[in-house]
């Protein structure tokens, strides 16, 4: 586990889809939970650390994408914390209905449309947040945005007075930002609506699904990349 900021940290070694814990007074917050053998691994990483799995009182669910909640089930398990998504992505967590991709023709063949309509394992969904909602009790007051596109019930987290912004999938970081995964995409015209939504927020750490927390100069970052991918096409 690798520390961000005071009561900031990330964790290693989960294979697939960047895992954030917040230290609060309360305890402990995950905001996503990768694939499913990283379970585990969060919950060593936190004993590691000198806490244990029942610490854990929330996990924050970016949207529903097998290398965010793959791990839920057994963390629920584990901790038995409160879990938190959107409305759009509840019938997803809860294994209740497919992943919403994208449109059938940009899912080439068998394994594609397979793909779009399996059920992931479900975890029940104790809250449902959405934009203008402060989660309060996390980080001194962290607000949620509606951030669609990547998936439609996409969710990013802004903590503003410390400028840290959790914005899941709607960027990757590899070598610099990039979009996500055009395949993985369900709208990436409204993605790209949700990147300028991101650009205009004054973000001093950039906490993204895939890729190194970016801790410098992260605003001008953000708004380079939205002048340039920002744009419907």
């Amino acid at each position: 586990m690798h520390r961000i900021l005071p009561g900031l940290y990330t964790f290693s070694g989960l294979g697939l889809g960047r895992v954030y814990l917040i230290r609060d007074p309360d305890g402990l917050t995950l905001i996503d939970t990768s694939i499913g053998s990283a379970a585990d691994k969060i919950v060593t990483q936190i004993r590691r650390a000198g806490g244990g799995a029942r610490d854990v009182r929330r996990i924050l669910i970016t949207h529903a994408h097998p290398d965010h909640i793959g791990g839920l089930p057994r963390l629920k398990e584990l901790t038995g914390a409160e879990v938190i998504c959107s409305e759009i992505e509840r019938p997803v967590t809860e294994g209740k209905a497919p992943i919403n991709g994208p449109a059938g023709d940009q899912l080439r063949g068998p394994l594609g449309r397979a793909r779009a309509a399996a059920l992931l394992p479900g975890t029940p969904v104790d809250r449902v947040v959405g934009e203008g909602d402060t989660l309060p009790e996390v980080m001194g007051g962290l607000r949620v945005l509606a951030v669609p596109g990547h998936a439609p019930g996409h969710l990013a987290f802004w903590q503003p007075e410390r400028g840290v912004l959790f914005c899941g999938d709607v960027m990757m970081r590899v070598g610099g930002l990039r979009l996500p995964i055009a395949p993985f995409t369900a709208d990436m015209e409204e993605n790209r609506r949700s990147i300028t939504k991101l650009a205009a927020l004054d973000t001093r750490v950039l906490c993204l699904g895939h890729g190194v927390p970016l801790t410098q100069n992260a605003a001008v970052a953000i708004r380079a990349f939205a002048a340039r991918e920002g744009r419907p096409r």
